[in-house]
């Protein structure tokens, strides 16, 4: 027992799980791309953000079926290799690799970015390396420490979204605002408005409710992951789609001709309008908080995946299944995602955008495919009910994901192409040197063999 090597521990409850999921997620997030999506949705936001919570609500239903099947760390990797097929699974795991990775370089670029804004004299890439060792420290530390910032960070959140909303209310109530009423049907319904550009919207849109799946790759250190991870990634879907929907629909009611000049401030405008200077200060520094958590929720979930992947033997297995005995946490790929988060110095946003969006529609795609695969196929699950939930809703679910995928722009798809072709390069490296080694292994135990049995003869 004193020689038994490390495991994860399974210390985290459902709220502490949400927490986690809605620091990935991070709820200040509709802020961040307020600008770019009324312009997407030519200002019909509130319909666009309920199409997009339909459409991400039936992935999430597939995700919440997979983890009680697989209630491990793999999440989209372990459900495609298990349901379908080994090598679809690792190329799943292969694309999964851009969203996982390149979130927390989104998270500390960000902060980055933010931290330069309120303190000009300090260079980003300082702010960069600054949070970059903060965040290593605290997943090191543990999961639990993680758990804890991340709910007093989304508390945080939701309490300025709660106080943002009160001041429109109390606008609106008072007459201080365009609005005549609270209650009103014109954030449904424009006339200049036609419904392609909502749907245009719905799919730049859906990307504020990625995150959801993050909590799939924790269920080794949930307490009974099976029904907890499960409701999990209900709860945070809703409170995300009832936070959006709430703040587009007060926004467009009490200001409906609201306009900006640049989308990358907007939010920064209607925050000032709304609550005026001292709002709009609490505003950058709620945004500074979240993106900080947002970058330990994904930290923690990156090292996760690497650490499945290694009990795999996908990665490297010494290092990448490594857990210090003392934190219980896998502190090589903590320290090894740290030092691939240092390119945020020489990334854009727009560019890591665009790899975490190709692996996260690719990874939703074939969880879908894999709760069909699973529930429907092998264990024939054909009834009424389960025709509908294992068969019709996973299919309704890949539909949406493949249609968000075809209106990803051509150099996006091309990256990811790229990375699908490299993948394949290293599945087929990795399977010659296995083969390699198992022949290498064979002989040296032939030649022993007879090495026996000449020294017996001899005897």
């Amino acid at each position: 027992m004193i020689n038994q090597k490390p495991t994860l521990t399974k210390t985290l409850k459902l709220h502490q799980v949400v927490f986690m999921g809605l620091a990935w997620m991070t709820p200040m997030i509709f802020f961040t791309v307020y600008g770019v999506a009324f312009e997407a949705a030519d200002g019909m936001m509130t319909p666009a953000y309920l199409i997009a919570f339909i459409a991400i609500f039936f992935t999430a239903f597939s995700y919440s079926r997979m983890v009680k099947a697989y209630p491990i760390s793999g999440s989209a990797y372990t459900y495609t290799k298990k349901s379908i097929h080994p090598k679809v699974g690792f190329l799943v795991g292969w694309a999964l690799l851009l969203d996982y990775v390149f979130s927390p370089i989104i998270a500390i670029l960000t902060f980055g970015i933010f931290m330069n804004t309120e303190f000009p004299s300090i260079p980003v890439f300082v702010w960069i390396i600054i949070m970059n060792i903060v965040l290593v420290i605290v997943n090191i530390i543990g999961i639990k420490s993680a758990a804890r910032i991340s709910g007093i960070s989304v508390l945080v959140q939701i309490a300025f979204i709660v106080l943002f909303c009160t001041l429109i209310v109390k606008d609106v109530l008072s007459g201080d605002t365009a609005a005549s009423s609270l209650f009103s049907l014109s954030p449904f319904l424009s006339d200049h408005s036609s419904l392609s550009a909502v749907f245009t919207g719905a799919s730049l849109i859906c990307f504020c409710f990625l995150g959801f799946d993050a909590v799939t790759t924790m269920s080794e250190e949930t307490i009974k992951a099976e029904k907890t991870v499960s409701k999990a990634i209900f709860l945070i879907v809703l409170i995300a789609a009832v936070m959006y929907i709430a703040i587009s629909y007060l926004t467009q009611v009490a200001f409906p001709n609201f306009a900006f000049s640049n989308p990358d401030n907007a939010a920064y405008a209607l925050v000032q309008l709304v609550g005026g200077n001292l709002l709009s200060s609490i505003f950058i520094m709620v945004l500074i908080i979240a993106t900080f958590t947002q970058g330990i929720s994904s930290m923690t979930s990156v090292s996760r995946f690497l650490y499945a992947l290694g009990r795999e033997s996908i990665l490297p297995v010494k290092l990448f299944t490594a857990i210090h005995p003392k934190y219980k946490t896998p502190v090589a790929n903590i320290i090894f995602v740290g030092v691939i988060s240092f390119a945020a110095v020489f990334f854009d946003l727009d560019t890591a955008v665009t790899f975490v969006s190709f692996g996260a529609l690719t990874a939703f795609t074939f969880v879908n495919i894999s709760v069909i695969a699973h529930y429907y196929i092998k264990q024939k699950e054909r009834s009424l009910k389960g025709t509908f939930v294992y068969l019709v809703f996973p299919l309704i679910g890949a539909g949406f994901i493949c249609w968000l995928l075809t209106l990803l722009n051509k150099q996006t798809l091309m990256y990811g192409l790229a990375w699908l072709i490299i993948g394949f390069i290293y599945m087929a490296i990795r399977k010659a040197w296995i083969t390699s080694k198992d022949k290498s292994s064979t002989t040296r135990k032939k030649l022993l063999q007879q090495k026996t049995m000449s020294d017996n003869l001899t005897e």
